[in-house]
């Protein structure tokens, strides 16, 4: 099965290549960048063709462009797509803002990696240290048939899990759900926090306490209350922390935060990435 894969001399498309490279797929890259085409050839050993030798015979395209170029790039190519022909985004954003051109006989499949999870069985390099995955280190992936025949969603799985390899689950998603893990889920509120917990910990630096005690107290933490709120351990919180969980989300969350993930909301927030 012949799949064009566009930005594949970008930093997503080299590990996309990586993984690519010795599957049952024959893959057709394409970087306009001269940047890209060494990169591409010095670590993967690869090179590249023009976009209608790519597109020629190709069963699947996969974009491995970023957010705001999906529409131009989707659009360039869309009436050189053979009917039955598969266009596979590497995030929700693009096709949930409707970046995807009208064409009712091409396959709209919408794929993204969860990641590897903090919580994970990885002992040995270069999996314990895969923080991104599709590497070493187990992850699962989302993915969304947005349009196209049912038989189609097979074809998206097996590329979405050889791209993103190893695999630990696959989840099948609408690209609507897809849309409120991310932003929604791990960006508005995942990233934010997170951001806000580095904040905390240079100021308490700030007042004086060694950072790498800083570090290492928020880190462990971290690591044992994500445990206990994710269910991960048998585990409950001391009545001192559920007063002060309390008292924290008075004094660092709005009472309205959820409405974060109201339709409205997540649109804008996609119409300002794309």
């Amino acid at each position: 099965m012949k799949i064009a894969l566009i930005g594949a001399g970008g930093k997503m498309g080299v590990r996309l290549s990586q993984n690519l490279k010795d599957s049952r797929f024959n893959v057709a890259h394409v970087e306009v960048s001269d940047a890209g085409r060494d990169r591409l050839k010095a670590e993967v050993g690869v090179e590249c063709v023009d976009i209608e030798a790519a597109l020629d015979g190709a069963r699947a395209v996969i974009l491995a462009v970023p957010d705001t170029a999906i529409r131009k790039v989707a659009q360039g190519i869309i009436d050189k797509l053979a009917p039955g022909t598969m266009l596979i985004a590497l995030d929700a954003a693009a096709p949930f803002a409707g970046h995807f051109p009208e064409r009712t006989d091409v396959t709209y499949f919408v794929t993204h990696p969860c990641h590897p999870p903090i919580f994970n069985d990885e002992t040995q390099l270069p999996a314990k240290r895969d923080y991104f995955g599709g590497i070493a280190a187990k992850q699962a992936i989302v993915n969304a048939l947005m349009q196209g025949p049912e038989e189609d969603y097979a074809i998206g799985e097996e590329i979405a899990k050889t791209i993103f390899q190893p695999i630990l689950r696959s989840h099948r998603v609408s690209v609507e759900q897809m849309a409120l893990l991310e932003p929604g889920l791990s960006e508005t509120v995942c990233a934010t926090l997170l951001v806000v917990m580095k904040e905390a910990m240079d100021e308490v630096v700030r007042q004086g306490v060694d950072p790498v005690a800083a570090r290492d107290f928020l880190l462990g933490h971290m690591n044992i209350l994500g445990a206990v709120v994710m269910e991960e351990v048998d585990g409950v919180f001391s009545d001192a922390c559920n007063k002060a969980i309390t008292n924290g989300k008075k004094r660092l969350m709005r009472d309205d935060w959820i409405g974060v993930f109201k339709p409205d909301e997540i649109r804008e927030s996609i119409r300002q990435i794309t």
